[in-house]
């Protein structure tokens, strides 16, 4: 039979909204929302059948973002679209778990450092009339010490998905991140708006 199905799949980038093209975002909703859903639609009848799992590879950013707006898009959208799934699969005996990790991009490498020069070159005459290089610098610099900080136990992630495919009762989402990241989701789903646009604000000024 056909029991399980990890839906891992992404990629990620950096870059204000403005400063990334049509074609960007096309890309990244495409890989990292429309392939998780042509994957599973592709699997669905066997994992009907054989009364499986799916498990989606989410992310804490799917609650705020930090730079990286268009990962931070897919990975809310993918966890809309397993809302709705693990819903309509409980009759079918099918469970739907999503992995929501914290930073591990020293783990992953599924960012790499980035480059302000680049970013810079690649912006449209309108965009660098708006910001100027020392900004673009700035942003960069400050994304590249969040990617720093990232763990290197990617095993964590590892042993969460394995749960999720084998436990008897698996949990609908798994948190894998660290006290300080568990407490910006915390603020962000409990809080106002307002104070986590307040909060978000003063870690980018800094």
């Amino acid at each position: 039979g056909f029991w399980g199905l990890v839906n891992n799949a992404g990629i990620s980038t950096f870059g204000e909204t403005g400063w990334l093209s049509m074609e960007t975002y096309e890309k990244f909703a495409d890989v990292n929302l429309l392939g998780s859903i042509r994957t599973t639609l592709a699997f669905l009848p066997l994992l009907r059948k054989y009364k499986g799992r799916i498990v989606f590879m989410s992310s804490i950013i799917a609650y705020f973002t930090l730079g990286n707006g268009i990962y931070s898009m897919t990975k809310a959208a993918i966890e809309k679209f397993c809302d709705a799934l693990r819903l309509e699969m409980k009759k079918f005996g099918v469970q739907v778990c999503i992995i929501q990790p914290g930073n591990y991009a020293r783990s992953t490498k599924i960012q790499p450092p980035v480059s302000a020069e680049e970013i810079w070159n690649e912006l449209s005459e309108e965009e660098k009339a708006v910001y100027t290089k020392e900004y673009v610098q700035e942003r960069a610099n400050f994304f590249n010490s969040i990617l720093s900080e990232g763990s290197t136990n990617g095993s964590e992630v590892v042993d969460a998905m394995v749960d999720a495919l084998m436990s008897p009762a698996p949990k609908a989402r798994y948190m894998v991140a660290k006290l300080k990241e568990k407490a910006l989701v915390f603020v962000c789903a409990l809080f106002p708006t307002v104070v986590m646009d307040s909060v978000l604000s003063y870690a980018l000024s800094k």
